[in-house]
C-alpha cells in the first residue's frame, strides 16, 4: 500500500564531521543529509570549519551549511572537536526555526546546540555513531572511560530519541543506562562496491597474479583498532600457509600506527586514503577482507566489503555479526578470540572452493542492505519528533515492532 509522503520541513543537523572527510560517520551523514534533501526537505548543517576553511555560512536553495570554531582533536589532526557555539546558534534558530534537531556527536558543539534547542524548546533527538568511552584505555586515559560514558548517558537521555547502529550497539548502551534508544541501522551502495570494479591491471600494481590471494584492510590506522592482530594474523598465514608467495596484504587508510605497522609488514603494499572509484576499484581487486576491530558502532567498511564480494573475516560484532552468517556468508570469531580469528582466515586462505561460495553469499546479503529504508527511518524519526515527544514515541512503536529498545532483526 502507497503511503502519504511526509511533509516538508526543515531539519538541522549538528555534526563533528563530514564528507570529503573519510570515516564512517562522515560516510553515513553524507548518505542521511542527501536522502533528506531528495525528498525535498531543507536542511541546516552545522559544523566544525576544518583545515583549509573558515568559519561561516553557505546559504544554498534547499542547505545552509554554518561552519564553526573548532579545534584539532589529539591524536586525530584531521578533525576538528567543534567548540561551543550557542550564541549563533540561537541567533541561527530564531531567524529560522528548524520543525527538529539532529545530535550526530556529543562535543562542545553538540553541547551547545543540546542547551539551545532545549531552552528554545526544539524537539531534539541524537545518535550513537562512536565508541569515544572505549577509546580511553587505547589513549592513556583509562580513568576517563567511566567519567566520559557517565556524560555520554547524561547527554542522550535529554534527547526524545537515541537512533543506533545495530541492535549490538542498542543493548551495549541500555546496559550502560541509556534511554529511549531505537535501531536506524545503515546501509550500502551496491553499485558504488561492485564485484564488477575488479581491475587487473590494479592486481598486477600489486603485483597479484590471477590466482594469487590478496588480503585487504580497510580504516584508520589507529590503535583502538586491533591492528596488532592484523600482523599477527597475517605473519601466521605466510608461516603456514602451503603457498605464502601466492599471498599479498593490501592495507588502505592512514593514521598515527602507519610508521608501525609498516616497519612490522615490510611486504605489505600501503595506499593511505582512498575514495570514490579508487576505493571501489581496491575492494573489488582483493579477495578476503581482514577486519580485527572490535570498537566499532557499526562498520561501514564490512558491509561495503561485502557487497564488493569479499569473503570477510571478522569478529562477531557491529555489522559483521548483524549481517554475516558464520562460514557461509563470512567468518566470524568470538570477540577477542585472536586465535579463532586467525583460524578462520587461514581456513578462507586454504579453501578455494569455501571462499567462492562466501564470496557470492556475502554479495547476495550484502544487495539487501540499500539505503532506502534507512532514510526512511531517520525522516520518520524526525518528522514525528517534529510532532511531540508523545506522539512520536506511539507512532514509532506501532510502526514496527521491531524497532523497540533491545529489538533486533534476523541475521542474513
Amino acid at each position: 500500500m502507497k503511503t502519504d509522503p511526509v511533509p516538508q520541513k526543515c531539519f538541522a543537523l549538528v555534526t563533528e564531521t563530514y564528507a570529503p572527510q573519510v570515516n564512517g560517520v562522515a560516510n553515513t551523514l553524507g548518505h542521511l543529509c542527501r536522502g533528506l534533501l531528495n525528498r525535498g526537505h531543507q536542511i541546516q548543517l552545522i559544523r566544525p570549519a576544518q583545515s583549509g576553511e573558515h568559519p561561516g555560512i553557505s546559504n544554498g536553495p534547499e542547505l545552509l551549511e554554518r561552519r564553526v570554531n573548532g579545534m584539532a582533536i589529539p591524536r586525530y589532526p584531521e578533525l576538528q572537536l567543534g567548540l561551543p557555539a550557542g550564541n549563533r546558534l540561537r541567533a541561527m534558530w530564531k531567524r529560522q526555526r528548524p520543525d527538529a534537531i539532529y545530535l550526530a556527536t556529543e562535543g562542545p558543539l553538540g553541547w551547545s546546540a543540546l542547551r539551545v534547542a532545549r531552552k528554545m524548546g526544539i524537539p531534539v533527538i541524537s545518535g550513537f555513531h562512536t565508541h569515544f568511552q572505549q577509546y580511553a584505555d587505547h589513549y592513556g586515559v583509562g580513568l576517563l572511560q567511566q567519567p566520559i560514558m557517565s556524560y555520554l548517558r547524561w547527554f542522550h537521555n535529554r534527547t526524545q530519541l537515541t537512533l543506533t547502529a545495530c541492535p549490538t550497539q542498542q543493548k551495549e548502551l541500555m546496559r550502560a543506562g541509556l534511554e529511549n534508544l531505537v535501531l536506524l541501522g545503515r546501509g550500502v551502495d551496491c553499485e558504488r562496491f561492485h564485484p564488477s570494479h575488479r581491475s587487473t591491471n590494479l592486481r598486477q600494481q600489486w603485483q597479484a597474479g590471477e590466482n594469487d590471494i590478496v588480503l585487504l584492510h580497510v580504516g584508520r590506522l589507529a590503535p583502538e583498532k586491533n591492528l596488532l592482530l592484523l600482523i599477527q594474523a597475517w605473519k601466521e598465514a605466510l608461516e603456514t600457509t602451503d603457498h605464502p608467495e601466492r599471498l599479498r596484504l593490501v592495507v588502505v587508510g592512514d593514521g598515527p600506527m602507519r610508521a608501525e605497522l609498516q616497519k612490522q609488514l615490510p611486504d605489505a603494499l600501503f595506499t593511505g586514503w582512498l575514495n570514490g572509484a579508487e576505493l571501489a576499484s581496491a575492494y573489488a581487486s582483493a579477495d578476503i577482507f581482514v577486519f580485527p576491530s572490535i570498537v566499532e558502532t557499526f562498520g561501514n567498511v564490512v558491509t561495503e566489503a561485502m557487497a564488493s564480494g569479499l569473503a570477510i573475516n571478522a569478529f562477531d560484532s557491529a555489522a559483521a555479526h548483524q549481517h554475516i552468517r558464520d562460514r557461509f556468508s563470512g567468518c566470524l570469531a568470538p570477540v577477542g578470540d585472536a586465535k579463532q580469528f586467525t583460524c578462520n582466515l587461514l581456513w578462507l586462505i586454504d579453501d578455494v572452493e569455501g571462499r567462492r561460495s562466501v564470496r557470492i553469499h556475502a554479495r547476495h546479503r550484502a544487495c539487501q542492505l540499500g539505503w532506502g529504508p534507512v532514510i526512511d527511518r531517520f525522516e520518520g524519526y524526525l518528522s514525528r519528533a517534529a510532532s511531540g515527544p508523545a506522539k512520536m514515541t506511539r507512532a514509532t512503536h506501532a510502526r514496527d515492532p521491531r524497532l523497540k529498545p533491545g529489538s533486533s532483526e534476523p541475521r542474513g
